[in-house]
């Protein structure tokens, strides 16, 4: 391992923001498409600041760190990542008599969080398996909902259908 592995200044690191960078953008700009709240920046940021936020944790503190006598946890960065976002994704969602807007808006915040930390901890596979989830569940899973029987059209349809 190169010093520059060590101090998170690798080529390495460059890809793992890049990569959250790209997969956060392509669901932020199928959100775009759809005209959502939260659109591409929104997405793009969220998923790259959570990957940075990652990187900075493994990374940031090798310079006080001395072997046997500080140990840092890079967890504990992680777990307050997704503190964060459940409060941003909290404000995203608005009730108005019985219908809820903005559920799935702010459950793909929450995912494109996981994928930017995903990238962030070196998982890029795991982060790119979410990302097509992703795909399938907004792409594929309306058109199979429509099929089965007694099942009433799902609140993001009927927005989507107002939006055309």
């Amino acid at each position: 391992m190169t010093i520059s592995e060590v101090s998170g200044q690798d080529l390495r690191q460059f890809i793992e923001l890049g990569l959250a960078f790209l997969l956060s953008a392509a669901i932020g700009l199928e959100r775009e498409i759809r005209r959502k709240s939260a659109g591409l920046r929104t997405y793009t940021v969220v998923g790259t600041g959570a990957a940075l936020f990652l990187l900075v944790s493994k990374y940031g503190f090798t310079d006080v760190l001395v072997k046997d006598l500080v140990v840092l946890d890079p967890s504990r960065v992680a777990a307050q990542i997704v503190t964060g976002i459940g409060f941003i994704g909290a404000g995203l969602i608005f009730v108005k008599q019985d219908h809820v807007q903005g559920l799935t808006t702010a459950a793909t915040v929450w995912l494109v969080t996981g994928v930017g930390m995903a990238c962030g901890a070196g998982l890029p596979w795991l982060a790119l398996a979410a990302t097509v989830a992703y795909f399938v569940v907004v792409l594929v899973f309306p058109s199979i909902m429509r099929r089965l029987p007694g099942m009433p059209v799902p609140t993001e349809q009927i927005e989507d259908s107002q939006h055309d």
